[in-house]
C-alpha cells in the first residue's frame, strides 16, 4: 500500500510554500510587460499582447489548473490505495491532459488565420502559431507537478514555476531588446517573446523529470490500465474539476481575451487609421499588468484565509466560517479598495513613470477601478471552493465574458477606447454581483454595512489628499518629465498610503479579534 501524505503541517508548510511563489510569478507577470513596453513601444506592445490572453490561458492551467485537478482527483480515487491503482489514475491523466493539449493545439494552430483575420489583423497569424505549442507543454507539466502535489511534495511546483518564470522574463527582455538593435520588425520581435515563453515551459520540464529522476518517482506514472478502477469514474472526474477549477481560474485572461479578439477590429471599424488604432489598444494594454499587481497585492491576504474554511465545514462550525469570510471580504475590500482608488487618483504620474508618457491616462483611470472587481470575484471563488461550491463560479464567468463581448460591440463603437475600458469593469461588477447573490442564497453573507461606509470616507479623504496634492504639484513643475513624475507618483503611494492605512486604524476597520487571525500581522500588534 501506498499510503499518501496527509499530515496538517505538510499541507499547510505546502500552502505557504505554493503561495510565495504564485505571489513571485504573478508579480514576475505584471512587471515584466512594464519595461517590455519601453522596449518595443505601444505597437509592439499591442502585438504582445493580442496574442499573450492565449499563452496565458496554457500557463494558468499548467500552474494552478490541471495539476490542482489531479491532486483531487488523486485523492477522490487514489488516496491510501496500492501503486496499481494510483499508476492507473495518472496514466488516464496523462491521456486525457494529452487529449486536451492537442484540443487546444490544433484549432489555434490549423485556424490561425482565420483568428488573426477576426482580430482584423492577419500579421498576427504566425504569433498565434507559435503560441499554439505551448498547449503542447501542458500535459507533461502538468502530470509530474499534478503527482508531487497530491503527494503534499509542494517544492518541484513551486520551484519550476519560478524557474520557468525567471527564464521566460529574462529571455523575452533580452530578445526584444537585442532583435529591436539588430532591425527586426515588430511582429518577429513578438514571436521572438512567444518563442521565449516557451523556452521556458520547457526548461520547466526537464528540471521537473530531473527532479523526478533524483527522488526516484518515475513509477508516478507507470503505464497501467488494467488496475481495479474504472477508467469512467476517473474521467469523469477529470472533466469535472477541469470544468470548475479550469474555468473559474482563467476569469482575467478571458476578458483580455476579448479585447484582443475584437477590440482592435472595432475601432477600425469605427474610422480609426490602422496605425493610431494598433496603437491606441497598446496603450489601453498598459492597464493589465497594473490590474494585475493590484489584484495580486488585493487578494494575498485575503486568500490567506480561505484553505481554513473546508476543514471548518467538515467540522459543521458555521459561525467560524461566517467569521472567516466575513474577514476575507473585509480585506480584500480594505486592500483593493485602497490599491483601485489610490491608481485613480495618481494615475498620471505612475502612466509616465512606467511607460514614459501620459496617453491613454483617462483610460486607465476606468480600468483601475477593475482591481476592486477582480479581487472580490477572486475572493469569493475561492470562498466558494473551499466551502464545496465549484460549479457556480463557472457560472458567473461565462455570464461575465459575455456581458463583456456584448457591451464592447456596443460601448466601443460610441465612446471608442474607453468604452472598452467601462465594459471591462462593468463585466467584473457583474460577476461580484451575481457570486455575492448566490453566496446570500447559501446564507454566507457580508454583514459589515457600517464598515463599509468607514472604508468609502477613508478612500474619499486618500484621494481628495492625493488629487489635491497633484493639482499642487502640477502648479510649479510639468509632469510631463518622466524623472519628476516618478519621484511624485512615488511620494504619492507613501502620502496616500499611510492617510489611508492612518484612517483605516482610527476607524477601527478591523476588530482585535480579526487582527489576530490576519496571517502577517506583526506580533507586536497581536499582542496588543
Amino acid at each position: 500500500m501506498n499510503v499518501q501524505k496527509n499530515n496538517g503541517g505538510s499541507v499547510i508548510q505546502g500552502a505557504i510554500i505554493l503561495t510565495i511563489a504564485g505571489l513571485l510569478i504573478k508579480i514576475l507577470s505584471a512587471a515584466y510587460r512594464v519595461p517590455y513596453q519601453n522596449i518595443v513601444g505601444d505597437i509592439g506592445f499591442y502585438i504582445y499582447q493580442q496574442i499573450y490572453p492565449f499563452y496565458g490561458m496554457s500557463v494558468i492551467l499548467a500552474t494552478s489548473g490541471f495539476p490542482v485537478i489531479i491532486s483531487k482527483v488523486m485523492l477522490d480515487h487514489g488516496y491510501e490505495r496500492s501503486h496499481k491503482i494510483r499508476s492507473k489514475i495518472m496514466t488516464v491523466s496523462l491521456l486525457y491532459l494529452l487529449a486536451v493539449g492537442l484540443l487546444l493545439f490544433l484549432p489555434l494552430f490549423e485556424f490561425s488565420s482565420v483568428i488573426s483575420g477576426y482580430m482584423g489583423d492577419s500579421q498576427l497569424s504566425p504569433l498565434i502559431k507559435v503560441t499554439a505549442f505551448s498547449f503542447l507543454m501542458i500535459p507533461f507539466i502538468s502530470i509530474i507537478r499534478g503527482y508531487f502535489q497530491s503527494e503534499q511534495n509542494m517544492n518541484p511546483t513551486a520551484l519550476s514555476q519560478v524557474i520557468e518564470q525567471g527564464i521566460r522574463v529574462t529571455l523575452i527582455l533580452v530578445s526584444s531588446f537585442l532583435m529591436l538593435r539588430m532591425g527586426f520588425d515588430l511582429y518577429e520581435i513578438g514571436i521572438g517573446a512567444l518563442l521565449s515563453s516557451i523556452i521556458g515551459s520547457v526548461v520547466a520540464f526537464v528540471f521537473l523529470i530531473l527532479y523526478s529522476q533524483r527522488k526516484r518517482a518515475d513509477y508516478m506514472i507507470k503505464w497501467n490500465l488494467s488496475a481495479p478502477i474504472k477508467t469512467m469514474d476517473i474521467l469523469e472526474s477529470l472533466a469535472k474539476y477541469s470544468v470548475t477549477i479550469g474555468i473559474s481560474s482563467l476569469l482575467l485572461i478571458f476578458i483580455q481575451l476579448i479585447d484582443a479578439l475584437n477590440l482592435y477590429s472595432l475601432l477600425i471599424h469605427n474610422g480609426m487609421d490602422e496605425t493610431l488604432a494598433k496603437q491606441t489598444k497598446g496603450i489601453y494594454d498598459r492597464g493589465q499588468p497594473l490590474i494585475q499587481l493590484g489584484t495580486v497585492v488585493a487578494t494575498s491576504l485575503a486568500l490567506s484565509l480561505v484553505p481554513v474554511l473546508a476543514q471548518a465545514k467538515m467540522k459543521k462550525n458555521r459561525q467560524f466560517i461566517q467569521e472567516q469570510i466575513e474577514l476575507s471580504l473585509k480585506l480584500c475590500i480594505v486592500i483593493a479598495g485602497g490599491a483601485a482608488i489610490g491608481l485613480m487618483a495618481i494615475m498620471k504620474p505612475i502612466n509616465i513613470m512606467l511607460f514614459t508618457n501620459s496617453y491613454g491616462t483617462n483610460v486607465l483611470i476606468v480600468l483601475s477601478f477593475s482591481v476592486l472587481f477582480t479581487s472580490l470575484a477572486l475572493t469569493q471563488f475561492a470562498i466558494l471552493q473551499g466551502l464545496g461550491y465549484t460549479f457556480f463560479p463557472v457560472v458567473s464567468v461565462l455570464i461575465g465574458v459575455g456581458i463583456k463581448y456584448i457591451a464592447n460591440q456596443w460601448l466601443v463603437p460610441e465612446f471608442n477606447v474607453i468604452g472598452a475600458a467601462f465594459s471591462t469593469v462593468i463585466s467584473y461588477g457583474i460577476v461580484v454581483f451575481l457570486t455575492y447573490i448566490y453566496m446570500l442564497r447559501k446564507s454566507y453573507h457580508f454583514q459589515s454595512v457600517k464598515m463599509l461606509m468607514k472604508v468609502t470616507f477613508a478612500l474619499l479623504i486618500m484621494f481628495l489628499s492625493l488629487s489635491a496634492l497633484l493639482h499642487i504639484v502640477e502648479g510649479y513643475m510639468s509632469l510631463e518629465n518622466r524623472l519628476f513624475a516618478s519621484l511624485v507618483a512615488l511620494v504619492g503611494v507613501v502620502i496616500g498610503g499611510g492617510i489611508y492605512g492612518l484612517m483605516i486604524l482610527k476607524l477601527r476597520i478591523f476588530t482585535d479579534r480579526e487582527l489576530l487571525n490576519i496571517p502577517i500581522m506583526n506580533k507586536e500588534i497581536k499582542l496588543k
